[in-house]
């Protein structure tokens, strides 16, 4: 480790063979809580190359814990998290949302970093146990439509770092790998990220994956659809910017999509979502992102009937009736 610090701090990258080493090198436990915390500051500090991603990406997939849902050929949502803004858990009620609307999705997720609350500590808050058990897996795939795999299960190299990540407590480059090492390798996939370099890399990889994806991005920094301000997205199909009115919705303020300041918060507003009694602001901003979700699983559908059955699967609770059988199975 200490001919790759030396390396990083006089001002070089890494080839993706080097970078893939040392990845397997801290799931293998070679390196102490020190040599890592300076090996994450230095991303902190420079932008991750390419080569460097995609070498940390193939040692991640390389270690992961098998898991072929390819029968059920789900989506993925996710975000890279580290945006800062403390929202609500917006993209899990749209997983929820996706599902109760007849999609499979199996969500790749972690603790929150950054945030009161990430995906993992609202379904663990509900009673939800995490598993690597394919049958149980499958399972709520087949009838909830939803599945959830929590990343330091699935890859010894996430739950190595866990702990120092909570600690620093900012975005490093683990949040920009996560949504890149789920072991079901999604062939489809929905992303928010929180800059537009981080979009523009993204889109490169995915170009180079044989994905089915969209890339969204709101340009004050959300890394979803916020409906504060105007939306970027990228897909295999282009390039789109939409204002919230474009989309049908007002511009929204951006403590409307606060998350609160204890999980038992954040907790109530996730439930709120689900049982239809968000406010406007919670429930459009799940809808709408739940809407590019459908589009990014099925793309010949128009926004209008994405956003079509967004809005029904909320409003006809088939969206909590997803998330209760799901809590059920994972129990």
């Amino acid at each position: 480790m200490k001919q790759i610090l030396n390396q990083l701090f006089n001002h070089q990258s890494l080839t993706k063979y080097e970078a893939a080493e040392v990845m397997t090198n801290i799931a293998a436990g070679k390196y102490n809580d020190s040599q890592i915390a300076a090996f994450i500051s230095v991303y902190l500090m420079r932008s991750i190359e390419l080569d460097e991603v995609i070498g940390f990406r193939n040692a991640l997939l390389e270690l992961a814990i098998p898991m072929d849902l390819s029968e059920f050929d789900p989506l993925d949502i996710v975000g890279t998290g580290g945006d800062g803004k403390n929202t609500f858990n917006i993209s899990t009620c749209s997983c929820f949302a996706v599902a109760g609307a007849g999609y499979k999705v199996a969500k790749h997720g972690n603790y929150g970093a950054t945030s009161v609350s990430g995906s993992s500590n609202v379904l663990e808050y509900f009673g939800a146990k995490f598993t690597t058990d394919i049958n149980i897996v499958k399972r709520s795939l087949d009838e909830a439509g939803f599945a959830y795999l929590h990343a330091p299960f699935c890859n010894p190299a996430m739950k190595n770092v866990a702990p120092i990540r909570k600690n620093i407590g900012v975005r490093t480059f683990f949040n920009v790998l996560g949504p890149l090492i789920s072991p079901v390798r999604p062939q489809y996939q929905s992303l928010g990220v929180y800059n537009l370099k981080m979009m523009r890399l993204y889109n490169y990889i995915y170009q180079n994956l044989d994905v089915q994806y969209s890339i969204i991005h709101s340009m004050d920094g959300y890394d979803e659809i916020s409906l504060t301000d105007t939306c970027k997205i990228m897909t295999n199909q282009g390039e789109s910017v939409y204002t919230p009115e474009q989309l049908g919705f007002k511009t929204l303020k951006q403590e409307e999509l606060w998350g609160g300041n204890t999980i038992d918060e954040a907790a109530q507003i996730f439930m709120n979502v689900l049982e239809n009694k968000a406010t406007n602001a919670q429930r459009d901003a799940v809808i709408i992102n739940t809407t590019f979700a459908i589009q990014t699983r099925r793309p010949e559908k128009t926004l209008e009937q994405c956003k079509s059955e967004a809005t029904e699967s909320l409003e006809s609770e088939k969206a909590k009736k997803a998330f209760g059988k799901f809590v059920e199975i994972y129990k």
